[in-house]
């Protein structure tokens, strides 16, 4: 039995995914928050889900993908790959993870259908993609479609943040009450540190100038 009662959320533990949450929690009765272990080299940022996942009460689980480790060699799974601090002029940035949104879109699906859930939430965004090309609606729009035939289940990815920008993903948080959670609690840094971050990551940069820019349309530093 379908139940649109309950979502499931994608969730790192980073920025996107804990507005997410706290977007979600408003809305359903029951969320599930799911989280993957793909051997990252900022892998704190399953603590910091561990953490706000208890919070909120909200029931979490940690999923096994080490195997992205092996296959996908990148600069957010092998330390002795420096993490890009600027965008390359062509191609993809070498934090991209070949496969990691479609595997771990389709691993929460097989979760959500074994619990009758039909919502899965995620915080991907083109305005803000950092040149990923599964954060893309085209790429999310496609494999919705696919995941509803390979398991004959009607599956909605709601992607809530799919069209806007670090702005207002931190005016989006600030209006559900959790400013201070994620710019405390969550994790965004390539490098692994919570909160501000290391500063120089593509991450850390998109989020600061996100967060600059929201605070000084509020008339704040």
């Amino acid at each position: 039995m379908k139940n649109k009662d309950e979502a499931v959320v994608v969730f790192s533990g980073g920025q996107d995914s804990t507005t997410c949450l706290l977007w979600a929690l408003k809305k359903y009765k029951k969320v599930y928050a799911v989280s993957f272990d793909y051997g990252q080299r900022h892998v704190l940022e399953l603590d910091c889900a561990k953490k706000i996942a208890e919070k909120f009460g909200v029931e979490h689980h940690i999923l096994d993908m080490t195997l992205l480790n092996q296959l996908a060699p990148n600069s957010l799974t092998r330390n002795d790959i420096t993490v890009d601090e600027d965008a390359p002029k062509s191609g993809t940035p070498n934090s991209f993870v070949d496969g990691r949104n479609m595997l771990f879109l389709s691993f929460v699906a097989v979760f959500a259908k074994q619990r009758g859930v039909t919502d899965i939430i995620t915080g991907v965004s083109q305005s803000d993609y950092s040149g990923y090309p599964d954060c893309r609606d085209v790429f999310i729009k496609s494999l919705n479609t696919t995941l509803n035939l390979a398991m004959d289940y009607e599956f909605d990815i709601i992607t809530p943040m799919m069209w806007i920008d670090k702005m207002e993903t931190w005016k989006m948080a600030d209006e559900l009450g959790g400013l201070d959670i994620i710019r405390e609690m969550t994790l965004t840094c390539y490098n692994g540190i919570k909160g501000e971050g290391c500063g120089h990551c593509p991450a850390c940069k998109l989020r600061k100038k996100g967060y600059d820019l929201y605070m000084a349309g509020k008339g704040e530093k």
